[in-house]
């Protein structure tokens, strides 16, 4: 596989299934066989990885990225053989991180629902083509990651304001917004990657779209009160 398809996800996955470490190897840099040079992708989803790593408390060293030629097997096998032991040194996933496997799982799970948000954020600078003698450790820094994630805002609609016009739910890129013409809309929390498309696309007039920081998003509204009643309707009734 191209380490180009190197992706966050397959990485989190990784760890929230118990993999104590994760090597990933790649052509050299500058040296694809290919124009999309898929090498550069996977060393910057690598060195954001291990940020946020970091962040939910995991130590970076679990994760490397290295690249060489097909032809350099002596090469690979020193560095496999190199990283495997760096990990055993480290432990089991979360013995030396004094970190249970439950709760693990769980930061993991958190930090998984915020991929699409997170490569929304960085998606300038994880277009980059780093060079071979930058300081990869200063591309992402800890401080950067963890004040991504705070910021990172959930999106509500608000049953008294909305009137179903239908323009958040068509242009959400997810389809993350439940409703129909004459319903009040509803956003899956679950399948919300948080682009605040949403936001955008509701009109002024109405402002129904509001976001949430810091706090719960509130529940929503059940299925059987969704049914919109016109102000001039509930006058006539």
């Amino acid at each position: 596989m191209c380490s180009g398809r190197v992706d966050l996800e397959f990485i989190l996955r990784a760890f929230a299934n118990g993999a104590d470490g994760v090597f990933i190897g790649g052509c050299r840099l500058g040296e694809c066989n290919y124009i999309t040079h898929g090498n550069y992708h996977a060393l910057n989803m690598a060195l954001l990885c291990q940020r946020i790593m970091e962040h939910i408390g995991l130590n970076p060293a679990r994760l490397r990225v290295e690249f060489m030629s097909a032809g350099e097997g002596i090469l690979y096998s020193e560095l496999v053989n190199d990283f495997s032991k760096a990990v055993r040194e480290l432990g089991p996933l979360g013995s030396s991180e004094n970190l249970d496997r439950g709760e693990l799982k769980s930061r993991i799970g958190e930090i998984s629902k915020l991929i699409p948000y997170i490569k929304i954020a960085k998606r300038e600078k994880l277009a980059r083509r780093l060079g071979k003698g930058e300081d990869y450790e200063q591309v992402y820094t800890l401080a950067e990651i963890d004040q991504l994630l705070s910021e990172a805002s959930s999106y509500y609609i608000d049953p008294a304001k909305c009137q179903a016009c239908m323009t958040c739910l068509r242009r959400c890129p997810v389809e993350a917004i439940e409703g129909g013409k004459g319903l009040i809309h509803v956003i899956d929390q679950d399948k919300c990657i948080r682009c605040g498309t949403c936001l955008e696309v509701c009109p002024p007039r109405f402002a129904a779209v509001r976001q949430v920081s810091g706090e719960p998003v509130p529940p929503p509204l059940p299925a059987g009160q969704r049914t919109l009643v016109r102000k001039g309707k509930e006058k006539a009734e």
